[in-house]
């Protein structure tokens, strides 16, 4: 059978392993000998317990076990590090590791957005609704509170947190957003969680206004009536 086309687009596993490596590398040139130092590491140790155990041959199998998933650990955790500090200062940097989040989560980036393109997010999981901002503090606090009542009225008793990322006072870095959430008490069940999610569809996004006075003779636009 032909290979579908989104499969000759994918890349492979190994391909996209040497992609992740070429960005640890640009992160942290460091990085990588760490990880082939954890691992062979690793390994040297069992070796050397064999030696003196006699269980060589044993202690080597597992070596190279063990070898392997402390290197892919390490590697992995770099590669976290590596996106955070791609990520940091960029617009939208929240939104991409919220997305990035495994588990019942559902994300909606940019529900609310202001003029000076502060943005916040709202997320749904097992603690409830979280709503996440992106900007300085004395301008999404109340970005927050407005978002919060409007969810609060279609969530009914649901438990809306409102958190703000960043790096200012009281803010929630990038690198330890997702920590924070998964550390949110659980309140919901699964069905529970996509049933709010439907309600909270259906409310209208918060456009940006234009900076500046508005032209001479423009009018808002008047919502259609069907």
């Amino acid at each position: 059978m032909a290979k579908k086309p989104e499969d000759q687009e994918r890349p492979g596993r190994i391909k996209q392993l040497r992609m992740i490596a070429q960005i640890i590398k640009q992160a942290n040139p460091k990085g990588m000998p760490l990880v082939y130092a954890s691992a062979l590491g690793t390994l040297a140790l069992c070796v050397v317990i064999g030696l003196v155990t006699g269980l060589i041959w044993y202690l080597l199998f597992i070596g190279i076990m063990l070898a392997l998933t402390v290197g892919l650990v390490v590697f992995g955790q770099l590669a976290q590090k590596a996106q955070y500090s791609m990520l940091h200062g960029q617009p939208g940097a929240a939104a991409a590791i919220l997305q990035g989040m495994r588990g019942t989560w559902e994300v909606a980036p940019a529900v609310a957005v202001n003029r000076d393109q502060d943005i916040v997010h709202r997320v749904i999981g097992f603690p409830g609704v979280i709503l996440v901002s992106e900007g300085p503090g004395s301008r999404v606090q109340k970005m927050l509170v407005a978002e919060k009542k409007r969810v609060q009225r279609v969530a009914m008793d649901v438990p809306v947190y409102d958190i703000q990322s960043g790096d200012g006072e009281g803010q929630i870095p990038i690198a330890k957003l997702q920590r924070h959430l998964m550390k949110l008490p659980r309140n919901l069940k699964k069905p529970a969680v996509y049933e709010v999610n439907n309600r909270l569809k259906a409310l209208p996004q918060t456009l940006p206004m234009p900076k500046g006075p508005l032209p001479r003779g423009a009018k808002m636009p008047r919502p259609k009536m069907r």
